[in-house]
C-alpha cells in the first residue's frame, strides 16, 4: 500500500499542506522542516522500497535524572512517544535517583552490549565521562541531551545554548529591576555538576556584571532540583534581610512560588525561571512568576531520536540547538 501524505505528516509532526509543499518542491517551508519531511517520506517508502539499512531496528536507551522535575517528566513522555511513532526504534528510559555519579556510571556500564544508542542527561564528572567514552568505544552511539559534556566521545548534543539562556535571564531580571537603585537577588540551581546549570550561572553573572552592576547576588542555593529544599531556601532569603529578585536555573519552581505566596511577596519579588510546564503556566497566570525561558521538550525528543537513529545506520545529522523562547503571562501558548 502506498504511503500517504497524511501518514508522512503525522510522523513528521507537520500539516499535510506542508508535506504537499515539500513533496512538490514548492517554497514556503523552512530548510530543516523540509529535511525532516523528506527523511520521513523516505523511511516510510514514499519514494520506493526501503533499503535494509533503513529498515534496521535500533535499540535506544535514555538515561535521565529521577525526581519531581516537570520538564524532565515531559521529556521522558515525548522520548517514548517519538520512538513509538517510528517503525525502526525501540526505546527504554532509565531514571537515576539523585545527583549521583556512581549510580549514573553504573547504569551506563550496564548498557554495554544491550543497546545500539544512548541519549543521556549527564553530570559532568570524571567517572561519568570515563563511562560514556567506554560505552562509545564499545560501539554504542552516544548523544548528550539538555546539558552537554563537550569532551566525551559522542555523535552530538541536543539542547539549548545554556550560556545564552543564562544571559537572557540576566537581561530580563536586570530590565525588570532597572532604575530602582541597588537591588539584591537570589540564584537557585540544581547542581553545578550539570554543565548546563553551570553555564547558565556563568551567562547570568556575566551580563549582570556588564550591564547591571547595581544588582547584587545575595546568595546562591544549590537545591538538587528539589521543590521542598527550594521552599526552605526561599524562606531563608525572604526572612533574613529580604530580596528583590530570584533567578531559578533549574527545577524547584513550585517550592519557590509556595514560599513567595506564604510571605505574600509574589508581587514584590521578580521571579524568573526555566521551562513552561503546567505548574509554571499557572504561576505566570497569577503573576507569581514574571517570565519563563522555555525550551521545547517535544522538539528535543524528536531531534535526539533522529540523531541517534541516523548515527546507528551510518549517516550523520547536524547537531540541533532548539531556539530559546521567553514566555510571559501575555503570550502563553495554547496547550
Amino acid at each position: 500500500m502506498r504511503t500517504t501524505v497524511s501518514q508522512i505528516a503525522r510522523e513528521a509532526g507537520v500539516s499535510p499542506a506542508t508535506v504537499d509543499r515539500v513533496l512538490n518542491d514548492r517554497d514556503g517551508v523552512r530548510g530543516r522542516t523540509r529535511d525532516i519531511v523528506l527523511q520521513v517520506a523516505t523511511r516510510l517508502g514514499y519514494f520506493g522500497p526501503v533499503s535494509e539499512v533503513a529498515q534496521q531496528r535500533v535499540r535506544m536507551d535514555f538515561v535521565l535524572p529521577a525526581g519531581t522535575n516537570s520538564f524532565l517528566a515531559a521529556l521522558k513522555r515525548y522520548l517514548l512517544e517519538e520512538a513509538h511513532g517510528r517503525g525502526d526504534v525501540t526505546a527504554n528510559v532509565h531514571q537515576i535517583e539523585g545527583f549521583d555519579p556512581d549510580r549514573l556510571s553504573a547504569r551506563l556500564r550496564d548498557l554495554r552490549g544491550r543497546t545500539d544508542a544512548v541519549g543521556v542527561v549527564a553530570l559532568d564528572h570524571p567517572q561519568v565521562r570515563e563511562e560514556i567514552n567506554a560505552l562509545a568505544q564499545s560501539g554504542v552511539r552516544i548523544a548528550t541531551l539538555v546539558s552537554d559534556i563537550p569532551t566525551v566521545e559522542k555523535v552530538g548534543y541536543v539542547g539549548v545554548d545554556n550560556r545564552a539562556a543564562g544571559r537572557l535571564a540576566g537581561l530580563l531580571l536586570g530590565r525588570f529591576l532597572k532604575g530602582q537603585g541597588t537591588q539584591h537577588i537570589a540564584v537557585f540551581m540544581g547542581s553545578l555538576a550539570y554543565r548546563g546549570h553551570e553555564e547558565r550561572e556563568m551567562g547570568f553573572r556575566s551580563i549582570l556584571s556588564e550591564e547591571f552592576p547595581e544588582i547584587r547576588i545575595a546568595g546562591l542555593a544549590e537545591v538538587s532540583d528539589d521543590r521542598d529544599r527550594a521552599y526552605l531556601e526561599t524562606l531563608k532569603f525572604l526572612d533574613t534581610g529580604g530580596i528583590d529578585g530570584i533567578y531559578n536555573i533549574g527545577s524547584g519552581n513550585q517550592g519557590i512560588a509556595r514560599a513567595l505566596r506564604d510571605r505574600k511577596a509574589e508581587r514584590r519579588v521578580v521571579f524568573i525561571g526555566h521551562d513552561l510546564t503546567d505548574a509554571t503556566r499557572l504561576m505566570l497566570l497569577d503573576r507569581t512568576m514574571d517570565a519563563v525561558i522555555d525550551q521545547n521538550p517535544r522538539v528535543e525528543a524528536r531531534e535526539i531520536v533522529r540523531l541517534l537513529a541516523s548515527a546507528v545506520k551510518g549517516s550523520m545529522e547536524p547537531e540541533y540547538l532548539p531556539r530559546l523562547q521567553v514566555v510571559f503571562k501575555e503570550n502563553i501558548p495554547a496547550n
